[in-house]
């Protein structure tokens, strides 16, 4: 349900996972060529919108800082700066998506403030120009305005949204470890391929998940693993333990597996001793028709 006044709105900011990751070129700007799908997860920050003098990031984890260094922050003066308005707003983070872990948190949190902020305010902005206000702050910003799964290029913003049913329970491993992005795409080698059609890999790798194993790749999985054994053991504990497709997240350090049923990716959650992950559970056909704005319980 959607709830919206002028002196507060909620939102659901939910975390993606990276269904492959490609890396296949360096840009003349300093960033380089992706291909990838996005897809949201049930795992979501809570961000909250009220009325106040100036604009405040409020947030409850220490690593998503507070202020003016969080992105939040940065995304409210944007839209500031677009509608000409010198109101305030304090933005609350309840954070539940680990920071440096691959799941988009930061980016998904801005998206929610471009989405709702202008509405909070009275006012309206057009798609076009709140997708080119997102890629101002992130290249993964730009996925969050939008519901569904997409296909990634360019730098990850070149979207094509498509609907992804996916029948499998995702559970998510994030060991207490923060993975650089900028350390990541550093260590890449960047490797043109024939095109590879990510969608397609996809939808025959649920009715043979084998397949997933053998064709769904993510770049970031060599010089991550070799950086931090920590996270590849984590996939290999839960491909022992089950998982019918297991990988990386983005650079890092969230690790993902699919399973048959969400019974099973709970009972694989006892299969990480030592490793102290956050740990969720998305259940199978889950989908984001709930993200965006939610009624306050």
């Amino acid at each position: 349900m959607i709830a919206h006044s002028p002196h507060r709105t909620v939102c659901r900011a939910h975390a993606k996972i990276n269904l492959g990751l490609l890396v296949t070129g360096k840009r003349g700007d300093g960033y380089h060529d992706i291909v990838t799908v996005f897809h949201r997860v049930a795992l979501a920050d809570r961000v909250t919108l009220e009325s106040s003098e100036g604009i405040t990031v409020r947030s409850s984890d220490p690593a998503a800082p507070a202020g003016a260094k969080n992105i939040c922050h940065a995304a409210a003066r944007l839209v500031a700066a677009e509608l000409g308005t010198t109101r305030g707003v304090t933005v609350d983070l309840r954070k539940s998506i680990p920071v440096g872990a691959g799941l988009g948190g930061g980016s998904s949190d801005a998206a929610a403030v471009l989405l709702a902020l202008p509405r909070f305010w009275g006012a309206e902005l057009p798609p076009n120009l709140l997708g080119a206000l997102a890629l101002r702050l992130g290249s993964d910003v730009p996925y969050f305005l939008r519901r569904g799964s997409a296909l990634g290029t360019g730098r990850g913003e070149s979207l094509e949204y498509f609907t992804l049913d996916i029948p499998f329970a995702i559970l998510l491993c994030t060991p207490r470890v923060s993975v650089s992005s900028a350390w990541a795409y550093s260590r890449i080698t960047p490797r043109m391929r024939p095109r590879t059609d990510l969608r397609a890999i996809l939808e025959a790798g649920f009715r043979d998940p084998s397949l997933l194993a053998r064709e769904l790749v993510n770049d970031f999985e060599e010089p991550v693993f070799r950086e931090y054994p920590l996270i590849g053991s984590i996939k290999e504990t839960l491909v022992a333990a089950g998982a019918l497709f297991a990988s990386l997240s983005g650079s890092g350090s969230s690790v993902y597996a699919f399973f048959r049923s969400t019974a099973e990716a709970a009972a694989a959650q006892a299969a990480l001793p030592g490793t102290d992950c956050l740990t969720s559970v998305t259940p199978p056909h889950w989908n984001d028709a709930g993200a965006g704005e939610e009624e306050e319980p």
